[in-house]
């Protein structure tokens, strides 16, 4: 958007922008190529529908038919993942976009370069169709063109950054730079509201303009931009297209070309100016006289180089100039006569009228005076004293003739002086009146002191102004001000927002303008310039130079690497050193090392207190490293050969045992492979006997290594006989040789084993190894059921043996149960005669309870006594309803039942 305003919306593409109805669009958008785009819709963008549009729901624009309720959410579901994916589909495109833009901004290959004309191309195409291929008029576009694409190149002159392709921004219509909109808004609020605070009496209630921050063109509040649109204004919040000129929709441009002829732009959406208008037009020369011929509508002025011959304005020359348009005033000279007609004299014809200076004097009207008026033409004015005239001071009027002159009246003059509040004292006079000199009580200008003085004179003050100025930083200072203090007129002398110029602007309010100065950013070389504004050329990159690099090697390789100018120290040698190596005839295989980057030894902190400061790096030449190059070597022990590099040639220890047989005949040599002389022989044996020993003997033999047959063990063993209560010392000897009968006797103390059976008791075997037997021959005692007969029996057979009672045991067990039952009898008994003498006390309280009722006079007593024998009718007569046989309940159930 060029000025901030929001222009209606047009057709991306109309048949009216070319001849013979053909839409303008791109060279790839015509053939159909780009990213899935064809030629439906005759060269508009397709738009998506209002239902398949990311954020929208699906049936507020349109009537849905209502459905199943299963059918409504499986559509609901749908509606939601695929507003899910599109979002996601959305993120990954601007993900895309940015990353590739920043890509480009960083990318010194040639694909880019080709992208990026072929973008410039297809902007380009509608234009140079027309002009036959000549784009000399495309030049200041193109650089704006060019810079969208340079990275540093366009730069927001208030805040001082680089503008991205994927952020809003806004273009001013004058200088056509490119501002943030977030920035642009917050100036333009801004700048109004310092004008207003400055300016208004009544704040905020005019409308005052705000100027763009670079060419100070000023735009009306109502132009604050508050939308982001492409450079033509026909679409808000142009997408990041890889394809298109950034902030750019792709369609035709159609602005009203400058000076206006009717015709619109035919470029692509573009920043920067529209170029001069390529249509042909019929048009005549600047004179009129020759025939139309077609020209282009930017250049169709053209003189037909004929003599023009209009007469000029002096009326007596013609123009001799060449075809043109108006003609010039008359460069020649003439007698001319003044205003008056008295004198002649040489004048240009282009200004005939002049005057001599001299008076009139013609007689006037009345006869008696002369005209005093200089040279001048029509008749003279009438007499001046031929009018009503009165005396000086106005009081008397009188009608003489313009030959007397009128005499003062007399009286007081009255007029009223300069100060305006008294009146002239002196009698009646010719001229001004005398100044006045009135003795009054002044109060002086800022009025804070009063002061008797003359009248004509003004009162001042010596008190100072202390308020500040409209720059809000210095105070007015002024002797007796009365308030309404002039502006500053001090220089601001901040320092701007570039860090290397003050403000030159007279002091103000709010921040100073951006630095208008711009700085030159050159490459290395400096074949290559890019111009920035001031303050950005610490953070711009150097543009990207196509020439070779001019450093010279920093190396000992006399020709570096051929590489493309860059900012900075030259990249480092990637070539192999190839110096030769001390001590071998080899030459040096690593990468170049005349300049490595190496880190700087750190500084021993002198305490916990100290911050550990950032490692430095330092460029130094190391050394070639040693030669490793490989020779095949033998060990000193000859047990291999192995390659060893060429800076450690020589035999070597491989690290293993060196395995050669010593003076023993048992062993071998056990030290580290090494090269045996006169002088460094195999190690001593100095181990003990390791031969095996006979089965079973744990003890070595105490000799130490020897050739033959060891010594039978003479050792005594200690261990714990079968029963593991006994300690027994046994020679060795007689137990390796010893079978197992005679081991069992050896091991046995030959008491009786303390080993518990499983039924109690002692084991009665001599101490002997494994498990005891479990045939016990111990006599236990058996009891009948009723513990009345007992019998003797072996312990093994008691499992197996058991006692039965007999008719005695019978008959006593019936005869304690029929004791059982007759006490059982006796207790229910007395229970059953006790409860019956409860029941007829009872009858008898309820008798006298009738009485008792008639002297309480209470109904509740009765109702009370009432329930109660009832209940006991009921505990009686389940009581007696009981069988006469209470010996078929127990005495816990006959107990609960009472108890309820």
């Amino acid at each position: 958007m060029r000025s901030g305003e929001r222009r209606p919306a047009a057709p991306l593409c109309s048949a009216e922008s070319e001849p013979g109805g053909v839409a303008m669009e791109p060279a790839w958008r015509q053939q159909g190529r780009g990213r899935g785009r064809g030629q439906e819709g005759q060269g508009e963008r397709p738009r998506p529908l209002q239902k398949d549009r990311p954020g929208v729901p699906a049936g507020r624009g349109e009537k849905t038919n209502p459905g199943p309720a299963k059918g409504e959410s499986v559509q609901s579901k749908f509606e939601e993942i695929r507003r899910s994916n599109q979002a996601t589909a959305l993120r990954l495109v601007e993900s895309r976009v940015s990353s590739s833009s920043s890509d480009e901004d960083n990318d010194d290959d040639d694909d880019g370069d080709g992208q990026r004309g072929r973008i410039l191309e297809s902007t380009f195409t509608s234009y140079t169709s027309q002009t036959g291929g000549d784009a000399s008029a495309l030049t200041r576009t193109g650089q704006y063109l060019s810079d969208m694409f340079q990275s540093g190149a366009l730069t927001c002159l208030i805040c001082i950054a680089s503008v991205k392709r994927t952020q809003p921004v806004w273009s001013c219509s004058g200088c056509f730079s490119l501002f943030h909109l977030p920035c642009i808004q917050k100036w333009a609020r801004d700048s109004v509201f310092l004008i207003s605070s400055a300016t208004d009496e009544d704040f905020g209630q005019k409308q005052h303009p705000w100027p763009c921050p670079k060419c100070r063109t000023e735009y009306p509040p109502s132009a604050t931009p508050n939308r982001y649109m492409c450079y033509c204004g026909k679409l808000q919040d142009p997408p990041a297209d890889p394809w298109l000129v950034p902030h750019s929709c792709g369609s035709i441009c159609q602005q009203e070309l400058r000076p206006s002829c009717g015709h619109t732009c035919l470029l692509l959406c573009h920043p920067g100016p529209c170029p001069p208008c390529p249509k042909m037009v019929s048009v005549s020369c600047l004179c009129g006289k020759a025939k139309p011929l077609p020209r282009r509508c930017s250049n169709k002025s053209w003189s037909c180089q004929q003599q023009c011959g209009k007469l000029l304005a002096c009326k007596q020359h013609t123009c001799t100039q060449l075809c043109h348009t108006e003609c010039p005033p008359c460069p020649r000279v003439s007698l001319q006569r003044c205003v008056c007609g008295r004198q002649t004299a040489e004048r240009p014809c282009a200004s005939p009228r002049w005057t001599c200076q001299q008076v009139c004097g013609a007689h006037l009207s009345c006869g008696n005076h002369t005209c005093e008026e200089v040279c001048h033409d029509g008749a003279c004015p009438p007499c001046p004293r031929s009018v009503s005239r009165s005396c000086p001071c106005g009081k008397t009027k009188s009608s003489l003739p313009c030959t007397e002159e009128v005499l003062p009246c007399g009286d007081t003059c009255d007029r009223r002086l300069s100060c305006l509040k008294h009146t002239c004292s002196m009698r009646c006079h010719r001229g001004s009146c005398e100044t006045c000199r009135q003795e009054v009580e002044k109060a002086c200008r800022c009025g804070r002191h009063r002061k008797p003085m003359a009248c004509h004179k003004e009162y001042l003050c010596d008190a100072k102004c202390p308020q500040t100025r409209n720059c809000q930083r210095h105070q007015c200072r002024r002797k007796c001000c009365p308030g309404n203090c002039p502006p500053c007129d001090q220089i601001c002398g901040r320092t701007l927002g570039c860090r290397n110029h003050k403000c030159p602007s007279v002091c103000h309010q709010g921040s100073c303008y951006p630095c208008p100065e711009t700085v030159p950013v050159r490459c290395s070389c400096g074949s290559s310039v890019l111009v920035v504004p001031c303050g950005r050329e610490r953070s711009t990159k150097p543009p990207r130079c196509r020439e070779p690099c001019r450093l010279p090697p920093s190396c000992h390789h006399r020709d570096g690497e051929p590489h493309r100018c860059h900012p900075g120290p030259c990249p480092p040698c990637a070539r192999p050193c190839l110096l030769p190596l001390p001590g071998c005839r080899h030459a040096c295989p690593q990468p170049c090392h005349d300049l490595v980057l190496v880190r700087s030894q750190q500084v021993q902190l002198a305490g916990p207190w100290e911050q550990p400061a950032e490692p430095t790096f330092m460029k130094k030449a190391l050394p070639c490293p040693p030669c490793q190059v490989p020779i095949p070597t033998s060990c000193f022990g000859e047990h291999e050969v192995s390659p060893v590099p060429c800076h450690r040639q020589g035999r070597f220890s491989c690290g293993r045992a060196c395995g050669r047989p010593l003076a023993c005949g048992n062993h071998s040599c056990s030290r580290e492979c090494h090269l045996v002389t006169d002088g460094n022989q195999c190690e001593a044996c100095e181990e003990g006997c390791g031969k095996p020993r006979p089965p079973g003997c744990p003890h070595p033999c105490p000799r130490p290594c020897h050739p033959g047959d060891c010594p039978p063990c003479s050792q005594m063993l200690r261990q714990r006989c079968h029963c593991r209560i006994s300690t027994l010392y046994l020679e060795c000897r007689k137990l390796t040789v010893a079978d197992e009968p005679t081991r069992i006797q050896l091991g046995s103390c030959s008491n009786q084993c303390p080993k518990e059976l499983s039924c109690g008791h002692r084991c009665k075997q001599v101490c002997h190894p494994g498990v005891c037997e479990e045939t016990c021959q111990q006599k236990v005692k058996l009891r009948c059921p009723c513990k009345r007969i007992k019998k003797e029996v072996m312990c093994s057979l008691a499992a197996q043996s058991e006692l039965q009672c007999d008719l005695v045991c019978k008959d006593q067990k019936r005869k304690a149960s029929q004791v059982k039952e007759a006490e059982q009898q006796a207790a229910l008994e007395e229970e059953q005669k006790k409860l019956q003498e409860e029941l007829e006390a009872f009858e008898k309280r309820q008798q006298r309870g009738g009485r008792r009722s008639k002297r309480r006079g209470r109904r509740e007593e009765v109702d009370e006594e009432q329930e109660q024998a009832r209940r006991w009718r009921r505990r009686c007569t389940t009581f007696l309803l009981l069988p006469l046989g209470g010996a078929l309940l127990s005495a816990a159930a006959y107990y609960l039942l009472i108890q309820t």
